[in-house]
């Protein structure tokens, strides 16, 4: 049997190998760069467990707690991070609509043709301070809007609400804009151009088309704003996640574990009414 070697045959040679070669190993070197900046010590990850502090909480999680009285306060604080999440996300819902309205360029007087003097001028840099609002709301996190506000409000789910309020109105004002901008715009136009108002002319023409897909990433943002909510309570904002930072300073693992159980059911739960709303608006 005879070997052909790629060598002698250059058709059977790939002539991007050495580019591959060269970029992964670039990462890999990248990688090792950023795990020495970051410190990581996967030997330290493992010798943490064999001390008696940290393995003697870890088997402190069994049993889970189940008295009647934590069980009546860990039921109360996950309907709570469901509230907290629902009234941020209802507040977000009202500052970011309207902004994202105001930045559809199909509902502006210059797209039907008749822009009045000034007006161009005016509409694009009300675009651009708002475009520039959303973005200063969305990349400051919600968990240091919760940081500040609770020395502002104090402690309690109203830093909570107000966090994920501010930081998710920007995100829901941008990609409702971007969402409004994507559907046909004849529809609208034709309102328009009939007599309808801006308002109507949003209902009717603009709304019907991008109802689904508004819907759609409004519920998904629901499920991240629990999430963001249970996270918001380690820093003192109420909820589930205050609760369990509670127990944590206490050492209590029975409690903790029962308390990741019924933050994985709450996941569950919004993932399951996701989908049940999904299916009910189609």
């Amino acid at each position: 049997m005879i070997r052909v070697r790629s060598d002698d045959h250059p058709a059977l040679r790939d002539p991007a190998s050495s580019g591959r070669v060269f970029f992964v190993g670039l990462f890999v070197l990248a990688i090792w760069q950023m795990a020495r900046l970051t410190e990581f010590d996967l030997l330290g990850l493992f010798a943490a467990f064999t001390d008696p502090a940290p393995r003697n909480f870890l088997l402190g999680f069994f049993p889970p707690a189940h008295s009647v009285a934590f069980l009546t306060l860990a039921l109360v604080e996950t309907w709570r991070t469901v509230a907290i999440a629902t009234c941020g996300m209802f507040i977000a819902g009202l500052i970011g609509l309207p902004i994202a309205i105001l930045l559809t360029r199909v509902l502006s007087l210059s797209a039907m043709g008749r822009p009045q003097r000034g007006g161009a001028v005016f509409s694009s840099f009300l675009r651009r301070v708002l475009r520039s609002l959303m973005v200063f709301l969305r990349s400051v996190p919600e968990l240091i809007w919760a940081l500040l506000l609770v020395r502002v409000v104090g402690l309690g789910p109203t830093a909570g609400v107000l966090a994920i309020a501010i930081s998710y109105s920007g995100m829901l004002g941008k990609v409702y804009a971007e969402i409004f901008e994507s559907v046909d715009p004849l529809p609208t136009l034709s309102l328009l151009n009939q007599g309808a108002s801006r308002l109507q002319a949003f209902a009717f023409g603009l709304l019907p088309q991008c109802s689904d897909e508004l819907i759609s990433y409004s519920v998904y943002r629901w499920e991240c704003a629990i999430r963001s909510s249970v996270i918001l309570g380690f820093v003192g904002a109420g909820g589930l996640g205050q609760q369990m930072d509670l127990s944590m300073k206490m050492f209590a693992g029975d409690e903790v574990c029962t308390l990741l159980i019924l933050f994985v059911l709450l996941v569950a739960f919004a993932d399951w009414a996701s989908q049940a709303l999904r299916k009910a608006w189609e």
